[in-house]
């Protein structure tokens, strides 16, 4: 009787604990991170009697969390990836809207712009129609100036964003540090059991920092958990948490970047070593986003300004001169890198805006070699070799040159040709009779002419700037027999005789024009300035017909098809990252639900075992029952 209430009390001990269990993680359902635990019970030693073993009941051997590395790493790695390309989608989203809105985007004014330099040429002599013009060039201007000033403030939200984001992933490797000490001091159970609730808070913590960056784990034989990111870099160690910072980009101070903390107090760049989760999110974005496309438009508002001016340097104003720069243009921009031993300077200019790129170059010297890198492709162009330092050397339409000083071996510097050209177009001309409509020369006729031919306006020859000698007057003869002609005039250097063919061109002092039909002996033509020339509009046809000239990459395309490029592209990758991010989100509703229904606490589950457990509970109970019964009965029959 003693073995069966010995018996009795074992199992109403062990399914009080089973009970327990049950209403823990029952309390626990809607707990972040908690993992439904298990009552393990075992059978207690048996007694030997009577020539046989007698069992003697249940114990406790384990209260066990129900774990799964493997579908929790899964969790991990899927929740990295999806707070990536979140992060990346929602950013790109707010780019895309503001090159692509057809109230606030480039392209709108543009064509505003150029619609009133269309209809400046029915009237070239209005001013109204000047003014316009002026108007919708400051419009265009300020529309540039706008979007890199909106995207320029993204800019520094990422660098707000990063450092909140290192913020966070500091205090949650202090908090798994500090969980590590926990659950080192924490007293073991049987085998060595460690704490579940606290093995819960730290899965959990590391969960939250798989939403910052990348993470892998290494459990240690003492119970702590190690905790990499990146390449390699340990943010937690046993009871010590490592320190992730910020630091100045070596070429722009106000670009941040993520730097590691080492054990010495040092800091080392990691950023481009970091991926996944928001980090990785945000600098994809600057990198790969952001600044193309800040660099794009400033190759569009250069396209636009440099194409423009050269248009117009080739006309002629009210005032009998010729046209001047329309608009100002941005100028490359030049910064060395923070570490440069030299002090030399590098200066960059733009020389051919048909071989302007969106990307940024490196320039750098090793020992006795420059070096030249384009940064979207990689593509190195040794420049020593082309004669840099010692002489100007072009590349992708950016002229480069020394400007002060030597550069020592090592050195580096950051060339952005475009990065500012949004920023700093502007409009130059503030008198509407400086705007140059008119052509510059003219050409005529003898009324004494004989022969049947005509004579073309004449174009001046670009780019500029103009031949010195462009309105001198310039006369054509025809000689006898009018197979030939002659030219004279300032510039000419006076040729005697040239072959005559209808409609070929004749260029003299930086402008051509054509001949053509028959002429006779003696017939003489006459290129000359154009004076009292308001109301010519050849000029202003010529600028309207900029908008669709093909004067960018490499003569395949205009300035809208450009900014239509800027556009496509950053819908592009704005669409992929939306996919990516449905993808992603999918695979982590998957993961998650696969590791939630191996250690997640089913209710429907916990019920039955509640009920299960109740019935052991009194079945034992009953055992004990009886057993008393039995102990009275003999204390009876004794008695």
């Amino acid at each position: 009787m003693a073995d069966l209430l010995g018996t009795g009390v074992s199992g109403l001990m062990a399914y009080q604990r089973a009970l327990a269990t049950t209403s823990n993680n029952i309390s626990n359902v809607n707990t972040p991170g908690y993992s439904r635990q298990r009552t393990e019970l075992t059978t207690n030693q048996p007694q030997f009697t009577g020539g046989t073993y007698i069992g003697s009941g249940v114990q406790v051997a384990n209260v066990s969390r129900v774990f799964d590395q493997f579908l929790t790493d899964q969790v991990r790695s899927a929740s990295s990836a999806m707070n990536q390309s979140q992060t990346t989608h929602d950013l790109a989203v707010q780019v895309d809207n503001m090159l692509a809105d057809a109230k606030s985007g480039v392209a709108p004014t543009i064509q505003n712009f150029f619609g009133a330099v269309q209809d400046l040429s029915s009237d070239p002599t209005s001013t109204p129609a000047r003014q316009v013009v002026l108007s919708q060039a400051q419009t265009v201007a300020a529309r540039f100036q706008d979007l890199y000033s909106r995207l320029d403030g993204m800019r520094a939200g990422v660098n707000t964003q990063l450092s909140d984001v290192v913020q966070q992933v500091n205090s949650l490797a202090t908090s798994i540090a500090q969980v590590n000490k926990n659950i080192l001091n924490s007293p073991k159970g049987s085998g060595n059991q460690l704490p579940s609730d606290l093995l819960d808070q730290r899965d959990q913590l590391v969960n939250e920092l798989s939403q910052y960056t990348s993470v892998r784990t290494a459990p240690q034989s003492d119970g702590t958990l190690n905790v990499f990111i990146g390449s390699g870099q340990s943010m937690v160690v046993g009871t010590k948490a490592q320190q992730l910072s910020t630091v100045k980009d070596p070429y722009d101070p106000t670009r941040l970047q993520v730097a590691y903390v080492d054990s010495s107090g040092g800091s080392v760049d990691v950023t481009r070593q970091l991926s996944g989760g928001k980090i990785a999110g945000l600098v994809d974005f600057r990198d790969n986003i952001l600044d193309p496309a800040i660099s794009g438009l400033g190759r569009v508002a250069i396209g636009l300004a440099q194409s423009f001016n050269d248009q117009h340097k080739l006309g002629q104003d009210l005032n009998g001169k010729l046209g001047g720069d329309f608009f100002s243009v941005g100028a490359p921009q030049v910064t060395p890198n923070s570490g440069n031993s030299g002090t030399a300077t590098v200066n960059a200019s733009i020389s051919n805006i048909a071989d302007l790129t969106n990307s940024n170059y490196t320039l750098q010297r090793n020992g006795s070699s420059y070096t030249l890198t384009r940064q979207s492709d990689g593509t190195v162009t040794d420049i020593g070799a082309m004669g840099f330092p010692g002489s100007a050397v072009t590349v992708d339409g950016v002229s480069l040159s020394l400007g002060s000083g030597a550069i020592a071996s090592g050195d580096k510097f950051l060339i952005r040709p475009t990065y500012n050209g949004a920023r700093d177009i502007g409009v130059k001309i503030t008198q509407t009779n400086a705007i140059a409509a008119a052509a510059p020369i003219r050409t005529s006729a003898a009324s004494t002419n004989t022969g049947d031919t005509t004579i073309s306006t004449g174009t001046v020859n670009g780019p500029p700037p103009t031949n010195v000698n462009l309105q001198q007057p310039v006369t054509i003869t025809f000689n006898s027999p009018p197979t030939t002609f002659s030219v004279s005039g300032t510039g000419t250097g006076g040729p005697a005789s040239v072959a005559y063919t209808s409609g070929g061109d004749i260029s003299y002092n930086g402008w051509t024009l054509q001949i053509s039909g028959t002429p006779a002996a003696g017939d003489t033509f006459t290129v000359q300035s154009n004076t009292s020339g308001a109301g010519d509009n050849r000029n202003s046809l010529l600028l309207a017909g900029v908008q669709s000239k093909t004067v960018m990459d490499q003569g395949a395309s205009s300035v809208v098809d450009v900014y239509g490029s800027v556009v496509a592209n950053v819908g592009t990758q704005t669409k992929q990252a939306e996919l990516t991010t449905s993808a992603q989100t999918a695979l982590l509703q998957q993961s998650t639900s696969t590791r939630d229904s191996v250690s997640g606490v089913n209710l429907d589950e916990e019920a039955a075992n509640l009920v299960r457990f109740q019935q052991a509970y009194q079945a034992s109970a009953r055992v004990i029952t009886v057993a008393n019964t039995l102990f009275n009965a003999v204390l009876s029959a004794m008695g």
